[in-house]
């Protein structure tokens, strides 16, 4: 994220720090980094450095809680997959105090803390072929762990989020959109693309009642395994953002990493499973329409000039290219 939280400072947080893990912040640095959360580095009185993460719980107060919640429930995963399953590749929250892996800032955010390591960090995108085999590997270990957090990770929903929204956009192209620089351009966008849009979300339907024919159990996911979330370190590879961890089908990382058929049949060689292709297609198919369900909603919504808008409507002009 470019631009920093509209309603909180900088203040607000040294105070979270230090009444949720006690730490006493001599530096507090904000950086610019990733997609959907704030983050910052914090070098605390002792000259450890941590890595924060503030999360906005969304612009509609009632639904707040409930993203907290899950929140709460994803961090305690990714926590019990490092200390209790002994995966070391996780990079997990440090509790705080009193034992929670978030700290409720305020209303809006929440507040987490992670050890900051050592490693060079991915971008977005494909994996370099080099590297799928060892991430392969990673997600086997990962699937394999479901028995030890099945009590506690949450399941994957397979409904669009901000579908809703979405379809109400599709129905309100006949006036102008008048909310913001990116609104207008983002009304004629929609205006052009949507029989494609409405094909996408038809074969998303198709896709998922076919996926729930297969009636396969779930595993643990990460949800977002690309090649940003993976940090390269002395010790091997790590994975971090475990805020989309959920059990899920395994196709939900598998499609992220490769579709290259001998190497899908090695995962399925490993683990016992068979890889369901209409399973990766479903999720290929509605990460594409969850983006851009997300971009449409906040350029529909009133707006201002900034980095982060202007990075949406690059963002969502993409998927039409």
């Amino acid at each position: 994220m470019r631009d920093r939280p509209a309603e909180m400072t900088e203040s607000d947080l040294v105070a979270a720090l230090s009444d949720g893990w006690g730490l006493d912040v001599a530096e507090l640095t904000y950086r610019p980094v990733g997609a959907g959360s704030y983050h910052w580095s914090v070098l605390d009185d002792t000259d450890r450095t941590w890595f924060v993460t503030v999360d906005d719980l969304g612009a509609d107060p009632e639904g707040r809680d409930v993203v907290f919640a899950e929140l709460g429930r994803a961090f305690d995963t990714a926590l019990v997959l490092h200390r209790d399953a002994g995966l070391g590749t996780v990079v997990a929250p440090v509790p705080t105090g009193d034992g929670t892996s978030v700290y409720r800032l305020d209303p809006r955010y929440a507040v987490s803390v992670f050890p900051l390591l050592d490693g060079v960090a991915g971008r977005f995108g494909p994996h370099r072929p080099a590297d799928l085999p060892e991430v392969l590997d990673l997600l086997v270990t990962l699937h394999q762990a479901t028995p030890v957090v099945a009590r506690t990770a949450g399941r994957f929903v397979p409904d669009l989020p901000g579908r809703q929204r979405l379809e109400a956009a599709l129905d309100d192209l006949d006036r102008p959109w008048h909310t913001g620089p990116y609104a207008e351009p983002t009304r004629k966008l929609l205006t052009v693309q949507t029989v494609r849009i409405h094909g996408w979300l038809a074969d998303l339907d198709r896709l998922a009642a076919r996926v729930a024919q297969t009636g396969a159990e779930p595993v643990v996911t990460h949800g977002e395994p690309h090649p940003g979330n993976l940090l390269r370190t002395a010790d091997g590879l790590r994975l971090v953002d475990w805020d989309t961890v959920r059990l899920a089908p395994p196709e939900r990382d598998l499609w992220l990493v490769t579709e290259d058929p001998d190497l899908l049949a090695d995962y399925s060689r490993a683990t016992g499973r068979p890889v369901d292709v209409a399973g990766l297609a479903f999720h290929r198919l509605r990460w594409k329409l969850a983006d851009i369900a997300i971009y449409v909603d906040e350029l529909r919504r009133p707006h201002g000039e900034s980095a982060d808008n202007a990075a949406s409507w690059s963002y969502l002009t993409s998927y039409f290219d």
